[in-house]
Order: C-alpha cells, then structure tokens, then sequence
C-alpha cells in the first residue's frame, strides 16, 4: 500500500446535522454529543453540528442551541451551524454571548432552483443571492468564518438538470459576496465522474484562491467515484457522513451523503493523506448502530479495511 503523500485532503464530518436530520426518532441531545467526540477522537477537525431551522419542519434539530452549549472545546476543532436565513446566522451568533465555545463557522445555503429553493427556505434564486449576501456579511462581522453551499448544484429533484454555466455564475456571486468557502452540493445523488470534475474545474477556474468544497450524496453508489473525480480537479475538502447516514426532508429520493469510512479507504489506499484514522471510525460506526437500532449504510463500515491474516495490505 502506498504512503500517504500531499496534496492531502480535508474531510467535513457532517453526520451530526445531514446525517441525522431526516431521521424519524428523535436522537437524544447526549447521544449527539457522544457522536461528536467519537468523531474528535478518531480525527475530525471540522463538524456540521447542528442547523437551525424550525423545530416544527426538522424536529431533529430542535436541540440545536443545547447541542452547542454541550461541545467538547478542543484545540484545533472547529463547529459548523447549518443557517438557511439570517435568524440562522443570529442564532449562531449567539451561541458565542457570554463567553460560551460556541461556533466557529456559519453554513450557508443557496439553492440553484426556483423550485426547489422555495420549497427548501422559501425563496427563489434571486432572493436567495439577495438573502446569503446579507448572511454572509452578517457572519463575517461577528468573527465567523463564512461559508455557502450551492444545493442541487448537480441536478434538481423538482426541476430536473440544471446547466453548470449557472452554477459557475452563482459560485462568482457568493464569491463576489465575500464567502470564504463554497461547495457544491450533489444534493440527491445523481452526478457522474465526468460532471463533478468538469463543474469542479470550472467553478476553480472562475473563483481563483477560495476554497471549493464537495458535498456528495451515494443515492446510486457514484459518490466514492464522484470524490476522486473532483480531487482529481483541484478539490481538496469534501464533506462525508459517518456511516453513510443522511438524507434531505425536502429532496424527494436523496440517501445518504457519502460515508467517511469510504473516504478514508479511497484516499487512504490511493496515497493521499486525510489525518483520520479508519479503524478508529469503523469501531464509532459500530457503536453508533446500537444508538440508531440497525445497521449503518457505508460499505467499508461493514467491511472494515483490507486486512490479511489480521495485517493491513
């Protein structure tokens, strides 16, 4: 096997909020926060922990602010909020007042569709550019690293294809507007390899030094290959679930985003560095399955690492 060599790779754990989101039973605050040090200790730096949202549309993350107050403070770890609209950005905010760890980064969310963005924040894409430019100043003042997510960036589940020329033009606003980071966002699984490192490309091409970020969902199992495509482009951060989890209420179809433990095979195996250790996070993925009931979705999960005899090939 060969050694992991630069350019290595950042990896977004996201379960705590994407993977958890779309789950029916509510999971307890403590069992959160559990998942999250489970996260630190196998070597996360960087966790969606929460999103704030209506309790009453995603009652999963009605314990956001109680979530926040319980995180563990270790050097070097930074906690993302999820913020569809500026509410989102102030409660963020807030969770910093006083003194508390709080939130070092905030998560904000454009939608590439008319539809689905009504559907999702109640907005189209105009009024989306018009509301993450005021978040994103908004975030910034107050100290925390902004960032935006372009969803369906790949394909919308309403209104079908959408052209990459528009993700490239939402990318340069949000990047006119003072965004530190964008990602993009396979919201529902459906890119293919040859799609994910052109829009990668040529979103790079467009944004110059700011950093691009995948967020890819494995509806139809692309994911891994969709992963290495867009680092293969340039990329170098991506987001991933443990376990595979995850899910969109409002993206009719979406599965899971894809799981940590596939990416920590596929860099790990090709060579790239990822500062996460795999064994560690197959060992969380079990305990986490006796907290959800059943069997976590992510292949290598499963399967663990290639092992011969009891040693690592």
């Amino acid at each position: 096997m060969n050694q992991p060599q630069s350019p290595a790779v950042q990896i977004v754990e996201v379960s705590p909020r994407d993977g958890l989101q779309n789950e029916k039973d509510f999971v307890e605050t403590a069992d959160k926060l559990a998942l999250i040090g489970r996260l630190v200790a196998f070597g996360a730096r960087r966790i969606e922990v929460v999103s704030f949202v209506n309790p009453r549309r995603v009652p999963q993350m009605s314990d956001a602010e109680a979530v926040v107050a319980g995180l563990p403070d270790v050097p070097g770890v930074r906690y993302i909020g999820l913020c569809l609209n500026e509410r989102g950005v102030d409660r963020a905010i807030a969770s910093r007042d006083g003194g508390a760890r709080g939130l070092d980064e905030a998560g904000c969310v454009l939608v590439s569709t008319d539809e689905f963005g009504i559907i999702n924040q109640g907005q189209s894409v105009s009024d989306g550019i018009i509301a993450n430019t005021a978040m994103l100043k908004k975030a910034k003042a107050a100290g925390l690293f902004a960032q935006v997510t372009i969803s369906a960036a790949f394909g919308c589940p309403y209104e079908g294809h959408v052209p990459a020329q528009r993700i490239v033009d939402l990318a340069a606003r949000m990047a006119d507007a003072g965004a530190q980071e964008i990602a993009l966002a396979d919201t529902i699984g459906v890119g293919v390899p040859a799609q994910v490192g052109d829009l990668v490309g040529a979103v790079i091409a467009k944004i110059g030094d700011i950093p691009v970020r995948l967020h890819l969902h494995d509806t139809r199992g692309m994911a891994p290959a969709n992963a290495w495509a867009g680092y293969e482009a340039g990329c170098r951060t991506f987001d991933s679930a443990l376990g595979g989890l995850g899910g969109c209420p409002f993206a009719p179809g979406a599965a899971g985003n894809v799981g940590t433990e596939e990416l920590l095979y596929l860099f790990g195996r090709s060579g790239v560095a990822t500062g996460f250790d795999l064994d560690a996070a197959v060992a969380a993925n079990r305990w986490f399955a006796t907290i959800m009931g059943r069997d976590l979705p992510s292949r290598v999960g499963k399967a663990g690492d290639f092992l011969v005899k009891g040693e690592r090939v």
